[in-house]
């Protein structure tokens, strides 16, 4: 059914989104400080500084408004395994889990139920010393991936650290625990290593690894930078009287704070790329809500006090990496990142905003059909994420 064009007052009571007054945005902080080491990676989260400490109900985006905004089926995910790669413990990720699940009405996800588990890198349990910024981060990652496919099992992987070595081998442990989606919401600046990195950790054909782009404009980061990758960029996703009730541009809010995109100076470009303004592996392929101002609802308690509203690239990648675990399980062999190539039609297609001027202007100016910031455009039901 088409929404109805809403005011900011019922948007907020039929949604939960908290609107900003006219005359001024939101102000968020990001989740995790710019690394200090080289091949070391920084998260995606950018979080909604609250006006009050006593506005303590949920606020943002809920899966009802996701799933609506990109048509997308309701109580999906059975049998799919999804993992989420992070750096460092979220000693409270299921308790927080669980709140988040039970106040949208979402089926449990606890590790009695046996939906939910939790590892360190190596699959076992000495799990890392625990980290408050990478812990929202963490909480946002899973309050996506339940929102899109809440019927999924989830599995968190920790790494020791920050470090890429490190989230690799969690990405490597996640795929040989049987995840065949994997959500990554982190990237480091693309090194001379990048090429070596990729070829340890992230050619896993079959698989689903869906990353993060980065929150910093024009430019490219890894692992989002990777050919063996889904990367993924951020939109601004507003309500509207359209006959899809909804309308986004390629998020954008200055010239060091939006989705990135851009060409890789590394890595080489996947043969089902075909955009002739970069020779080399082009970002992104496709996006989802990113802006903070339009941002999601998380409930966090490890670094937070409860419910916040949650932004940034961040929040695109683990609810693409849902939408393919919507969608049934890749052919074995296959590359995932090609199959929306192969059916653009089945996506929104995002044809305004800009992060910079760059040349080619598409790298970094959303327009119709393929572009750098958004890709081939937003989720729009499951067809784009098969594998023909």
């Amino acid at each position: 059914m088409r929404p109805l064009a809403l005011t900011a007052a019922l948007l907020t009571a039929l949604t939960g989104l908290t609107a900003a007054p006219a005359h001024a945005a939101p102000r968020w902080v990001r989740t995790c400080t710019a690394p200090a080491r080289p091949d070391t990676a920084s998260c995606n989260a950018l979080r909604v500084i609250r006006p009050t400490a006593a506005d303590d109900g949920a606020s943002g985006y809920g899966p009802a408004d996701l799933l609506a905004a990109y048509g997308l089926p309701a109580d999906g995910g059975e049998g799919a395994t999804i993992a989420v790669v992070d750096a460092y413990d979220h000693p409270r990720a299921e308790a927080d889990l669980d709140v988040y699940r039970r106040h949208y009405g979402l089926p449990a996800c606890t590790a009695d139920t046996g939906c939910f588990r939790k590892t360190d890198q190596r699959g076992g349990t000495r799990l890392p010393r625990g980290n408050t910024a990478w812990a929202g981060e963490t909480a946002l990652d899973l309050a996506m991936v339940s929102a899109i496919a809440p019927r999924a099992r989830i599995l968190l992987v920790e790494a020791d650290s920050a470090a890429v070595g490190n989230l690799g081998t969690a990405v490597n442990t996640a795929v040989a625990l049987g995840a065949q989606y994997v959500s990554i919401s982190w990237g480091a600046t693309e090194s001379a290593n990048a090429a070596d990195y990729d070829s340890r950790y992230f050619d896993h054909p079959g698989t689903v690894i869906a990353a993060a782009s980065g929150d910093a404009g024009y430019g490219v980061n890894f692992p989002a930078s990777s050919p063996h990758v889904v990367a993924v960029g951020g939109t601004t996703l507003r309500p509207d009287d359209s006959p899809r009730g909804w309308a986004e541009t390629a998020w954008a809010t200055g010239p060091d704070e939006g989705t990135a995109s851009g060409c890789s100076g590394q890595l080489p470009k996947p043969a089902w790329q075909t955009d002739p303004g970069c020779a080399r592996r082009t970002v992104a392929d496709l996006a989802a809500v990113a802006d903070p101002a339009t941002g999601v609802a998380v409930y966090q308690t490890y670094g937070g006090n409860g419910w916040y509203t949650y932004g940034g690239t961040s929040a695109a990648a683990p609810v693409i990496a849902a939408a393919y675990a919507l969608a049934g399980p890749p052919p074995p062999g296959s590359r995932p990142a090609s199959f929306p190539y192969r059916n653009p039609a089945a996506l929104h297609d995002v044809t305004t905003g800009a992060t910079t001027t760059c040349t080619p202007a598409y790298l970094c100016t959303a327009g119709p059909g393929y572009d750098g910031p958004t890709g081939l455009g937003t989720p729009n039901g499951t067809a784009a994420f098969r594998g023909l």
